[in-house]
């Protein structure tokens, strides 16, 4: 199914378009290990720092012909220039093999120069292959972007609690768009907030590690109880992740600026969504081609 067809039906392609909404301003530097990705200095999605020369988002935060990509860490407000934040460009970007602009397998690894891992840039542990979370745990999801839905970004990082979802449960709502073996979702209530617009890439965080990549909500209501979140399954890529750092670590990765195609049947513009503190993030929007 095409990315328009698949808007056609409701969902939010790209969490791209997403931010912590409700939720709570997190304490500051609490996360040591989450990133702003930005593209023309303005925030578009977060990820994590897995190792002291790799981002893990996901893949459909790379967009084609927009200029470099700057990973920022140490980051609490993006607004500001915190003497704690790490600026660094993007060398080489490694989206999954069999990610093809669909929602599937949609993580990504960015490879940065080494970072310097000081008390506000801290990598995060990955979790093991293959490993089970359990239904109604708990969880934490974190990022950058709208405070409400159709409301301004956020400066501040912000985060919020949502519920692990029966597979089952994810997949009589979203039917065949939910992979049970590579996703996982979450239940949430409008009180405790969750993710929405400028939070892709970002994590779900589970006793204290990264079971998650948030990938995509409802279009018409990321805050509506009824349509679980869905995040790109951390532990079923692990052997992938391993592999690609294991190879690329150590080589020297030449900067570059290409990007994968998106679907024939789309396109990838980037809206400028300022807030009221004269903040800004850049999300995706997905538009058909003129024929």
């Amino acid at each position: 199914m095409t990315a328009v067809s698949l808007m056609s039906k409701g969902i939010l392609l790209r969490a791209t378009e997403s931010g912590i909404v409700g939720g709570r301003e997190a304490k500051p530097h609490s996360r040591p290990y989450m990133a702003s990705i930005q593209y023309l200095g303005h925030h578009s999605c977060g990820g994590i720092l897995i190792r002291e020369d790799f981002v893990l988002t996901a893949a459909h935060c790379k967009y084609e012909n927009r200029g470099p990509c700057t990973v920022v860490l140490g980051a609490h407000d993006i607004s500001k220039k915190e003497k704690s934040q790490q600026h660094i460009e993007v060398a080489k970007y490694y989206p999954h093999p069999k990610y093809n602009g669909t929602l599937n397998y949609d993580i990504m690894l960015l490879k940065v120069k080494l970072t310097t891992l000081k008390n506000h840039v801290k990598t995060i542990r990955i979790p093991k292959k293959n490993g089970k979370t359990p239904a109604n745990i708990e969880c934490l999801v974190a990022g950058w972007g709208l405070t409400k839905v159709n409301g301004s970004c956020s400066n501040v990082l912000k985060e919020a609690r949502e519920k692990i979802q029966f597979g089952t449960e994810c997949s009589h709502i979203w039917k065949h768009h939910f992979r049970s073996d590579h996703m996982i979702c979450t239940k949430f209530t409008k009180k405790s907030g969750g993710v929405c617009q400028g939070d892709s890439g970002g994590p779900l965080i589970c006793n204290k590690m990264p079971q998650g990549i948030t990938a995509f909500t409802f279009a018409s209501n990321c805050n509506d109880p009824k349509y679980p979140h869905v995040f790109t399954k951390v532990n079923f890529f692990i052997p992938w992740i391993e592999q690609t750092m294991k190879k690329r670590g150590m080589m020297h990765e030449p900067l570059v600026k290409g990007i994968m195609a998106f679907s024939s049947l789309t396109e990838n513009a980037l809206v400028l969504k300022k807030n009221s503190k004269d903040g800004a993030c850049v999300y995706a929007r997905h538009v058909k081609k003129n024929s």
